[in-house]
């Protein structure tokens, strides 16, 4: 039995992947903080075949979820975990986004992000086996101006990742980073601007499981927007500017 771990799968990509492994003989663990949202992905998963059960958390409870991962941990040792929750930032009206605004995205963008996998680290160093994916963003290697916090987040998730697969990598724990670009969500639907390249969130589920299934260091698409966007960090600041502008958006005020 394939045990599969999957942060912010009440929704959107999270979703997405809850359903692409669904099938007998896997074993799902979503976690979200809405219980109703969540219930209703196990739901369409336990018809497919899988094994599920949820766990509303909030991923800032460091306390919390350590404890919850170990438990699970100690019933059912886990293979994979997806470490996806995460917000967008900004600011509604495209001004500068709020301190609350930018604390609360790094506290569950970022932080909430290691509170889930670094236990997960540490438990599978312990046993020599397992695989962590950290979801990362394009906007990592080219910051949106209208997201800072965002972005950052986003990039400290690829540099701590990297980092991270390259100290374990002899120990049969293997670590990944996503990077997608432009996904139709219901947290992408909150951006107002221009989304190049944007697919649906079933075909980014399909892309990130093939490329963990590969090992890949980062599973970085689409291909055309992730080589642009890799591209964007050597270009003069100037250029650079230039070539995100048309990237600017507003973001809707949330609910």
């Amino acid at each position: 039995m394939s045990v599969i771990l999957i942060t912010g799968a009440s929704s959107g990509i999270g979703a997405s992947l809850a359903r692409h492994y669904a099938a007998p003989g896997h074993h799902l663990i979503l976690n979200a903080r809405g219980a109703d949202r969540l219930e209703a992905v196990a739901e369409s998963c336990r018809a497919r075949g899988a094994a599920v059960e949820i766990a509303p958390l909030d991923v800032r409870d460091r306390s919390a979820v350590s404890a919850w991962l170990r438990e699970t941990d100690a019933r059912l040792p886990l293979d994979l975990v997806i470490v996806n929750a995460g917000v967008n930032g900004g600011h509604p009206t495209g001004g500068i986004e709020t301190e609350e605004t930018a604390f609360e995205t790094v506290d569950i963008n970022l932080n909430g992000a290691l509170n889930v996998a670094l236990p997960c680290v540490t438990l599978m160093l312990a046993r020599g086996r397992g695989q962590i994916a950290l979801v990362s963003s394009l906007a990592a290697y080219a910051p949106l101006p209208d997201a800072p916090a965002y972005s950052g987040t986003k990039a400290a998730l690829l540099a701590h990742g990297l980092a991270l697969r390259e100290k374990i990598r002899h120990t049969g724990v293997r670590l990944n980073v996503v990077t997608p670009g432009y996904v139709k969500t219901p947290m992408g639907g909150d951006y107002k601007g221009w989304r190049p390249f944007e697919m649906s969130a079933d075909e980014a589920a399909l892309r990130i499981a093939r490329g963990l299934e590969r090992d890949l260091d980062v599973v970085a698409f689409p291909r055309r927007l992730a080589a642009a966007a890799r591209g964007a960090g050597l270009l003069p600041e100037r250029l650079r500017r230039l070539g995100m502008h048309g990237f600017r958006f507003q973001i809707r005020k949330r609910r």
